[in-house]
């Protein structure tokens, strides 16, 4: 393999019912500073069907160029169609990394392809950095968390091409978008081997549940073992409603079942980045932590003075949150009334 060979930093820009998910965007703002780096561009790699007029909005938020390709085999997602044109794709164009977003269709994708080009894959990232090897070569490097949580691995991939990783929702910034921006918007055209199609779609039912979204939220007030119930959780959604925030759970509270899993921050739940995380009753064990230290300012209050969320917090209070809470909900409604 001639590593000369392989440029760029490609993104796969996932999209569902035609519209395009925000971990592409996310990739889209790693991908540029990765590409800067490397001195390389940004290709963003649309797939779907009728999704052509969808290819400015990822040159509007950072890639260089978009390569589409519209069929109508790839109006669904199937593993087999998508594999094969990412595949032909990959080796036509030969990209020096790939990212996807380690959602259900990046988790199946990608190890798939990773498998048929003999490249190796690290799943689940939270960091990727361009750094110099002993050689002082620029190498892509990896880093996910490893063996429960309890460490942070960094990985390379020196020896094959193109290196590819899977980085979860939430975990990247996106760039401002630039409507003036210009790029390059390109087809592709595979060859499927309709043999191959071993699997098809009946049909599609859509669960009408309205889940909110954390990740979305700019302030979030999220309780841990210490909230003990679910009485516990509404005064921290009393706090949340003064606020406009909103509730969130570690996930042993989750597990408790006394929160929803589609409301856990953490490895195993949702990465979060809001203005204001407020950790309540929250011990911050290494799996919490990697769903929200990035945050913008994080409030820790907490029984045990030597819990690790004080470690990452910008201000933590000891004491009792069923005390505390109620205090600080009931001190901001009358700051707010007195305001009005």
């Amino acid at each position: 393999m001639n590593m000369n060979d392989y440029k760029d930093v490609y993104v796969f820009a996932e999209q569902r019912n035609g519209v395009i998910q925000n971990v592409a965007y996310e990739l889209l703002g790693k991908a540029t500073d990765l590409a800067k780096e490397l001195g390389h561009q940004v290709v963003a790699v649309l797939l779907g069907y009728g999704i052509k007029d969808q290819a400015q909005s990822l040159v509007e938020m950072g890639a260089d160029e978009v390569i589409v390709i519209d069929r109508p085999e790839l109006k669904d997602y199937l593993t087999e169609q998508y594999k094969q044109a990412m595949y032909q794709l990959i080796m036509a164009r030969k990209p020096q990394i790939v990212l996807y977003g380690a959602t259900t269709i990046g988790r199946d994708l990608a190890p798939r392809l990773a498998c048929k080009l003999h490249s190796g894959l690290v799943a689940d990232c939270t960091k990727l950095t361009i750094e110099l090897d002993k050689e002082g070569k620029k190498e892509f490097y990896s880093t996910r968390p490893a063996f429960g949580g309890n460490l942070m691995a960094t990985i390379v991939c020196p020896t094959s091409r193109p290196q590819m990783s899977t980085v979860r929702p939430g975990v990247m910034q996106k760039l401002q978008r630039d409507v003036n921006r210009k790029g390059i918007i390109s087809e592709f055209e595979p060859v499927f081997d309709e043999k191959e199609f071993k699997v098809r779609l009946i049909s599609t039912e859509m669960n009408d549940q309205k889940v909110a979204d954390i990740s979305a939220a700019k302030y979030l007030v999220s309780g841990g073992r210490g909230v003990h119930d679910a009485e516990g959780f509404k005064k921290l959604q009393a706090l949340a409603d003064e606020i406009g925030g909103m509730v969130s759970s570690s996930r042993a509270m989750v597990d408790a079942g006394v929160m929803d899993h589609a409301y856990q921050v953490g490895q195993t739940g949702k990465t979060v980045r809001p203005q204001l995380y407020m950790a309540c009753g929250i011990s911050g064990a290494i799996q919490h932590l990697a769903g929200m230290e990035e945050s913008g300012y994080i409030v820790a209050i907490n029984k045990d003075k030597y819990a690790p969320i004080f470690s990452v917090a910008d201000l933590g209070i000891v004491g009792d949150l069923h005390k505390i809470i109620p205090m600080l909900t009931d001190r901001i409604r009358r700051d707010k009334e007195q305001n009005k």
